[in-house]
């Protein structure tokens, strides 16, 4: 036992984090669902603001209770790129976004996502999340809720909208740009594998 909480094992499934983590995969569904169907926005909007403190939490806790393990390691990314997914979709069909916005971002992640089978062949599952890509997930999630408030009228819907665009310009560009680090890092990673090789099998 630890003085802030039970220290988890790596295998563990059943923690404080994780769960956190699964009600906020949970809410994707319902996000599209609210968006798309009865077109409740209030709701949906809630949903959207609730995952990104859902985003912190899921971390904090894992952090504050010592229950790091490998399933939290994989969700935690796993819902921030369905949730910009799920919105992009959401916010496309809406009209609120353009089309090319809703191609761009997921675009990234299916590069990513073919560096995988590389990155397996040389006993990697997959590369540490580093602070570019959560400070890029982080302005994604600010963007979409001021970009639905700005989908209104007034000057308070106005002032929405520019700053949520200044947000989703910013997040996308570093979104890329740690997308393409990523990738330097599965390069040398496979680099030095492989100039190590030699030297582990001759013992």
């Amino acid at each position: 036992m630890s003085e802030e909480g039970t220290v988890a094992t790596p295998s563990a499934i059943w923690t404080l984090p994780n769960l956190v983590s699964m009600l906020r995969l949970a809410g994707i569904p319902l996000f599209l669902w609210l968006v798309l169907g009865p077109e409740a926005d209030v709701i949906a909007l809630v949903v959207l603001m609730l995952s990104g403190v859902t985003d912190w939490l899921d971390g904090y806790l894992a952090r504050r209770l010592n229950q790091m393990s490998k399933l939290g390691e994989i969700l935690d990314p796993v819902a921030d790129r369905l949730y910009i997914l799920a919105v992009v979709i959401g916010l496309a069909f809406r009209d609120i976004i353009p089309w090319w916005v809703a191609i761009v971002l997921p675009a990234r992640d299916a590069f990513l996502w073919c560096l995988v089978p590389f990155l397996r062949t040389r006993g990697y599952s997959a590369l540490p999340v580093h602070f570019l890509g959560k400070a890029a997930t982080a302005n994604l999630l600010y963007a979409f809720p001021l970009l639905f408030v700005g989908d209104g009228t007034g000057s308070f819907a106005t002032l929405a909208k520019v700053f949520g665009w200044a947000f989703a310009i910013w997040g996308m560009g570093l979104y890329w740009w740690a997308g393409l680090l990523y990738a330097w890092q599965v390069r040398k990673l496979l680099a030095d594998r492989d100039r190590r090789a030699p030297t582990l099998d001759g013992g």
